[in-house]
């Protein structure tokens, strides 16, 4: 798909997307939630609560994914 330009805007975001995912910010942020989520199955899901810890840190991941696929530029 063409913008009014003529451009492919994904092949054009493509740097920009590198460039933020390669932020100490994003990169500490991604880390820390997926550790936190094979933490949760290293010591087994055992209650309600393992489960919220999943979904916690899944959705921090999510956060991360989104953050970084739809913000504009720097």
């Amino acid at each position: 798909m063409l913008n009014e330009n003529g451009e492919n805007p994904i092949a054009n975001a493509r740097p920009g997307l590198i460039a933020r995912v390669l932020r100490i910010e994003w990169l500490g942020q991604t880390a820390a939630s997926l550790c936190w989520i094979v933490s949760v199955f290293a010591y087994e899901i055992n209650s309600i609560g393992d489960y919220l810890q999943l979904s916690a840190a899944s959705a921090w991941l999510l956060a991360n994914i989104a953050a970084a696929v739809t913000a504009r530029a720097d």
